[in-house]
């Protein structure tokens, strides 16, 4: 069975992924801020000896053992953090599963930042996932909870259920159509963040957006679970209604999402910014039934296998700048054909 990222999910069209995260610190510890190195490698020490006994295939590797390709690799699957990377001084590990549907980072912001994964909109699913975990690594280590508060963490924003619901939006039809700035305007007023995966603001490489809660104290896991996924559910129906009002002018979409698969199928060499742009337009044509040419699955592999650190995965070398660009371009042409 191919990994998570790899697959669709439910409404796959508009839903890329979909992701719950888990902050949890260890009772007897300082918050890491505070730790020195020993204290930090200690933390690690302590939750790699539970490993073996948590079960779904979770294996322990340790940050400093990872070559930088493998961590950019990582980072592009949204797997670990880029303040996870950036650190070299903090001892860091991750807890991760042969499907990287379970990605648990140790010692980031906070001892334990517990994370499950899923292609589509499977927020419920993913959160009985992580509870169950939770609780698996909770009955052996003992957290820090207060009755008042609930589980603390580094950050206030964290305190609480110390979960975060996000989910990774594809909102190219709502860009087109000049209103993707109101429906961002609206989602932030429910109480929910929206980010450009790509970047800030409306000008986003790839069309990509991640909606996550902001509140995690005061309210249940259910409760955040149901508000991300009744706003998620909002944004879907917006974005197809922005589609069907592209439909309409049915020669200008078509030429427009054409030219992308064109230029995808024949360049020479390709930038990263470039390719997001063009794949965001021909996924537009592909989820719309105009792109004939291409499905789902090799849609989700162009996406992966053009980012810098799984196309040097997949040609198993180190590539630099312009080699890359080449090599993009080569690689698309092996999805496509």
């Amino acid at each position: 069975m191919s990994n998570w990222y790899l697959q669709n999910g439910k409404d796959s069209d508009v839903v890329i992924s979909s992701r719950v995260r888990l902050v949890r610190n260890l009772n007897g510890f300082k918050f890491l801020s505070k730790c020195s190195k020993e204290e930090q490698e200690k933390i690690l020490e302590k939750i790699k000896e539970i490993v073996h006994s948590l079960g779904y295939g979770l294996k322990y590797l340790k940050l400093e053992d990872l070559d930088d390709v493998t961590k950019l690799s990582l980072l592009e699957k949204h797997l670990i953090s880029p303040e996870f990377v950036m650190n070299n001084n903090a001892k860091k590990a991750i807890i991760v599963n042969d499907e990287e549907n379970i990605c648990i980072m140790l010692n980031e912001d906070d001892h334990i930042k517990l994370q499950v994964f899923s292609s589509g909109q499977e927020l419920e699913n993913l959160m009985n996932l992580a509870i169950e975990i939770d609780e698996k690594i909770g009955e052996i280590l003992d957290y820090a909870y207060n009755k008042n508060f609930g589980y603390l963490a580094t950050s206030p924003i964290n305190i609480g259920t110390g979960m975060k619901a996000s989910v990774i939006v594809h909102l190219p039809a709502l860009t087109y159509t000049g209103n993707l700035s109101k429906v961002l305007r609206i989602v932030n007023n429910f109480g929910m963040s929206v980010n450009g995966l790509y970047g800030e603001g409306t000008q986003n490489q790839g069309d990509m957006y991640l909606i996550s809660n902001n509140q995690t104290i005061g309210v249940t896991e259910k409760e955040i679970i149901a508000n991300v996924k009744n706003i998620v559910e909002k944004v879907i129906e917006q974005e197809r209604t922005a589609r069907k009002f592209l439909g309409k002018n049915v020669l200008e979409l078509e030429d427009r999402v054409y030219r992308a698969y064109g230029i995808l199928k024949f360049a020479s060499k390709m930038s990263s910014d470039e390719c997001k742009k063009l794949l965001s337009d021909v996924k537009l044509g592909v989820d719309l039934g105009i792109i004939k040419e291409l499905d789902d699955s090799k849609i989700k592999k162009l996406e992966l296998y053009t980012k810098s650190g799984n196309l040097q995965k997949h040609f198993g070398k180190t590539l630099e700048g312009y080699e890359r660009e080449i090599k993009r371009a080569e690689v698309v042409k092996q999805i496509m054909n």
